[in-house]
């Protein structure tokens, strides 16, 4: 029988009843349909609609069919069952009777899927926390193994200034961070429970919504039935964060290319996590970097057409939200499979931290440094700017660095020039000078990789919570 059958005389046209169903995408939605369906069973006994014996078999029941769908997975192949909503109904009436309909007392389907859905994104959350403070874990492994090993920090992908690789590996764990923060936030405004909305006006029975809340996990009952019913503000927020984390991991895995090419050779590639090339046999190709990179284009196109699908709906629930299921359910589950690869690629790369070193020596990088020699000498700093590129111009013209000019020509740009200005000029003494919050001096690092491992533990502690 179907949900609505009962006002229509005629079939649904069989292309089209094959065409407009969901449950072969959202089956994924049962536990937490069983879930939701539980918890208004417990509603109905309270409002008087179910006898505590009619309750316990509908529970009984329900749990028949998670355990059911759990061992054999055959049992989810339902070529009738319209959605995950129907299926569970009809699965209910045949274990139990009739009474199986009296699920249905007070509800509907639109708040339903509502509910389903942010329990389901509220799950994926939980876990792709988990999954980041993982992450996070292994960048902050590997930067701890760094030690005061340097490199050459880019802007404008130029040499700009040497930095701790520890300070480069940081600022990953500082974006995916933020995306931590970005769900948490998205996690506390869909913890509200749509149950007791009904179709869009409320529910027809006097249930206990804050107690079907509570039932839940739900921090409280949403506080309009129309919005409750037609939302998937949730959905978007977590697809659109979902979105800037997969961005995060091209940025990563777009840098690891160019690191690893020999061109740079600071990055060696760990062949667990790459592959050949069938014509050329020294080819050792970046896949896991370049599959990571492509697969952010897929999360952005999701969070792109879940905007497109809701930006001309009307209130209330439109049979076009059930097109917003499947652009979610892939995203989740892109980055989900990720996750755990970036980690363990993160776990198994090595770095050339001799190459680093080199280049992080050369190319004028200290050329900052020198000018704030002159600058603390009294320079006026924008002269300070211009008598140092005058110097490195110097230098250019004889193939040297800075640290290779004498005195006299250091002194015919600017007499403030004395013998303690080529100690400034050393890796370590430009480190040293980026001696503030955030800076790349080796005690701020070792400050700042200190911070970082309290809050990664901060957030594995409130995915486990959640667990």
């Amino acid at each position: 029988m179907k949900m609505w059958s009962g006002r229509f005389r005629q079939p649904l046209d069989p292309e089209f009843e094959r065409w407009q169903r969901s449950f072969d995408f959202d089956r994924r939605l049962l536990a937490h349909e069983i879930a939701a369906s539980s918890a208004h069973a417990r509603a109905l006994k309270g409002a008087g609609i179910l006898t505590s014996t009619e309750l316990i078999a509908i529970l009984q029941g329900l749990e028949q069919i998670g355990e059911q769908a759990a061992a054999a997975p055959a049992f989810l192949e339902d070529d009738e069952a319209e959605d995950v909503h129907h299926f569970v109904e009809k699965q209910l009436v045949a274990l139990i009777g009739d009474t199986g309909y009296k699920l249905h007392s007070g509800r509907s389907r639109n708040e339903q899927i509502a509910t389903d859905l942010r329990l389901y994104v509220r799950t994926a959350i939980d876990q792709i926390h988990a999954d980041l403070a993982e992450c996070c874990g292994a960048l902050l492994d590997q930067a701890q193994q760094t030690g005061n090993a340097a490199m050459p920090a880019y802007t404008h992908l130029q040499r700009a200034e040497p930095v701790l690789v520890s300070h480069w590996l940081l600022a990953y764990v500082e974006m995916f961070l933020r995306d931590a923060d970005r769900l948490g936030d998205c996690r506390k405004r869909l913890n509200v429970c749509p149950l007791g909305s009904g179709a869009v006006a409320g529910a027809t029975l006097p249930l206990d919504r804050r107690a079907i809340a509570s039932d839940l996990d739900f921090d409280g009952p949403t506080a309009n039935s129309i919005d409750a019913t037609s939302d998937r503000d949730f959905a978007l927020e977590f697809v659109n964060t979902l979105s800037i984390l997969a961005l995060h991991l091209s940025r990563w895995a777009e840098e690891m290319i160019l690191f690893s090419s020999q061109e740079f050779g600071f990055v060696r590639l760990p062949e667990a996590y790459s592959t050949g090339s069938s014509a050329m046999p020294q080819k050792k190709n970046p896949d896991l970097l370049e599959l990571t990179r492509g697969k952010c284009a897929r999360v952005i196109g999701h969070a792109t057409t879940l905007q497109i699908c809701l930006k001309g709906l009307p209130l209330a629930y439109n049979k076009d939200l059930q097109e917003t299921q499947e652009p979610l359910f892939d995203a989740a589950d892109t980055v989900l499979s990720l996750l755990p690869l970036v980690r363990g690629w993160m776990k198994a790369v090595e770095f050339n931290y001799e190459r680093m070193q080199q280049a992080a020596q050369s190319g004028f990088m200290n050329a900052w440094a020198a000018a704030t020699y002159l600058v603390q000498r009294g320079v006026p700093f924008r002269l300070a700017h211009e008598q140092i590129g005058q110097a490195v111009q110097i230098c250019l013209e004889k193939h040297s660095e800075l640290q290779d000019l004498s005195l006299e020509e250091l002194r015919s740009v600017n007499q403030n020039f004395d013998q303690d200005f080529y100690a400034c000029l050393k890796l370590e003494s430009v480190l040293a000078i980026h001696d503030v919050p955030g800076g790349t001096a080796p005690d701020r690092v070792r400050q700042a990789l200190t911070d970082a491992r309290q809050r990664i533990e901060s957030i594995r502690e409130g995915a486990h919570a959640h667990a």
